[in-house]
């Protein structure tokens, strides 16, 4: 496996260089913090066709049987977008923001921020094996540990559920992690600027009403970590 990222002119960062993430190394860390991916899809033919970005969650393998690894998305089999997700190459963002930069003009105001995006032709999964480590995988990136507290799926349920495989081979990522970048003139006239940080802050867990006992140790240990 390659160890550096953009290794194709589709996700090679063209704009902003200075943030390019080139260690692959830095991908597989961010792709374990985050949460939310965004799928990209053309839906649609001929005049009718049009661009949906559809938010999800997913879970990945880096030694899954794609190239670079496996990213893991599901949907509902009845979804108007899928089909037209394999017909199609794809794109996969995930983004984390970090920070609200506040500069001293409008041009220069910013985030700092980490995102990746990922290209590729997805495929559906149809091996059961890979099917139930893939929804697994969707579960325990939302709260490690858990698909294994939970009873097995049925066969109505993994009937309605369909579960895309991208490769990452093909993908790129940025981050910005400073403060604002002022013209020289602006930081003379003596206006204040800086950096609103922003963390991802979870609460203790909220027991449903028709749930019995305390929350397990896996929620706890998640949403206390989420806090850290």
């Amino acid at each position: 496996m390659s160890t550096t990222l953009s290794p194709s002119p589709r996700t090679r960062i063209s704009r902003g260089k200075n943030r390019a993430v080139t260690d692959r190394e830095r991908l597989h860390t961010f792709l374990g913090e985050a949460l939310i991916a965004h799928l990209g899809v053309t839906v649609g033919s001929g005049e009718d066709a049009h661009p949906v970005v559809l938010p999800t969650a997913y879970g990945f393998d880096l030694d899954g049987p794609d190239e670079g690894g496996s990213i893991y998305l599901h949907g509902s089999v009845a979804a108007g977008w899928l089909a037209r997700a394999l017909e199609r190459d794809v794109c996969v963002t995930i983004t984390e923001l970090d920070g609200l930069v506040a500069a001293r003009s409008g041009f220069h105001h910013s985030m700092n921020y980490r995102s990746a995006v990922v290209i590729g032709r997805a495929r559906l999964v149809e091996d059961p094996d890979e099917r139930e480590r893939a929804l697994a995988l969707v579960v325990d990136q939302m709260i490690p540990g858990r698909w294994a507290t939970l009873r097995p799926a049925t066969r109505k349920e993994l009937a309605a559920t369909a579960v895309l495989a991208l490769p990452l081979a093909e993908a790129s990522m940025k981050e910005r992690a400073e403060g604002p970048v002022d013209d020289p003139a602006d930081i003379e006239a003596g206006v204040w600027a800086g950096v609103i940080p922003i963390h991802r802050v979870a609460g203790a867990p909220v027991t449903a009403d028709d749930a019995t006992g305390p929350a397990p140790e896996d929620v706890v240990r998640r949403a206390a970590g989420l806090g850290a």
